[in-house]
């Protein structure tokens, strides 16, 4: 299932949940089978706490297989939950050689656990010294959680001292659900789009110099960037000012900017957005993915 099926299915089991909150957990749980119960009323950080410190087992059971538990698996994954996902820094980062390495990818890909998100830089960009790397994302969004946060910390907790797992939790736990949020985004505006004009060209984008959360292009040709908000505040003109601003940098000519945003946005892009601009607020999501 891709992600929009994973969260539907998750929504639909947890539907004492608002949607928000339902993308807040399933930006930590996403895609595990094993059910579990949120209290809708408590601090988020509070009820992670109590079931890491309480279900640990139960939770480490839900990885599968266990081997990847062990090195050299459990290296690079954490080492891929940790950094920004691209390839060859992962290996490094885990002390792991690329041949091997690779290998080690490629088997976890075909146990489903993670999955490559290719680059689509163009290679008559690259300079000398420089190489094109894929990213590596994971398939469920629990095994970033417990890769990124939980295993690095999995013998304190079990000896229930949870302060330094907490600690880094709660500083780094919006790289979650900004990611979620932004692979959300990836799916609406490809389901928007695709009675009238499929996209044949899904996703975020990097090179050596700038990162896009979203550059889709549609069968027609027509190129599409988007920016991607998981912010406590309103997206305002001055976001777009930048997005068009960035969009200058690339190859690329954009026929249309797309906003997505989880407090939605000024009165003045709201009431009068440009032409060539659309706004996805959190409800314009909940009515597309439900």
């Amino acid at each position: 299932m891709n992600i929009k099926e994973l969260f539907r299915d998750f929504f639909n089991t947890h539907k004492y949940l608002d949607f928000e909150q339902a993308i807040e957990y399933f930006s930590i749980f996403g895609g595990i089978e094993e059910p579990l119960e949120f209290d809708y009323f408590a601090d988020l950080f509070e009820s992670i706490k109590n079931l890491v410190e309480n279900d640990f087992l139960k939770l480490e059971s839900c990885i599968t297989p266990q081997y990847i538990l062990e090195p050299p698996y459990r290296e690079i994954l954490i080492a891929s939950a940790r950094g920004d996902g691209r390839l060859y820094a992962i290996l490094k980062k885990a002390r792991i050689a690329e041949t091997l390495g690779e290998k080690i990818i490629q088997e976890l890909e075909s146990l489903g656990i993670i999955y490559q998100e290719h680059s689509r830089e163009y290679t008559h960009d690259v300079k000398r010294g420089y190489r094109i790397q894929s990213k590596v994302r994971f398939s469920k969004p629990f095994y970033r959680f417990w890769f990124g946060f939980v295993e690095p910390y999995r013998a304190s907790i079990i000896a229930k001292e949870t302060n330094r797992f907490m600690d880094y939790f709660e500083k780094g736990y919006e790289r979650l659900r900004s990611l979620v949020f932004e692979q959300l985004s990836n799916e609406i505006l490809k389901e928007h789009f695709s009675k009238i004009d499929p996209i044949i060209s899904l996703g975020s984008y990097w090179d050596k110099d700038n990162e896009f959360d979203i550059i889709s292009i549609t069968k027609s040709g027509k190129v599409i960037f988007g920016e991607c908000k998981y912010k406590n505040r309103k997206v305002c003109k001055n976001e777009l000012s930048k997005l068009v601003s960035k969009s200058q940098t690339l190859h690329m000519k954009p026929d249309l900017f797309v906003l997505f945003s989880k407090q939605g946005f000024s009165n003045e892009l709201a009431n009068n957005p440009p032409k060539d601009v659309m706004l996805f607020d959190l409800e314009d999501m909940r009515q597309k993915i439900i």
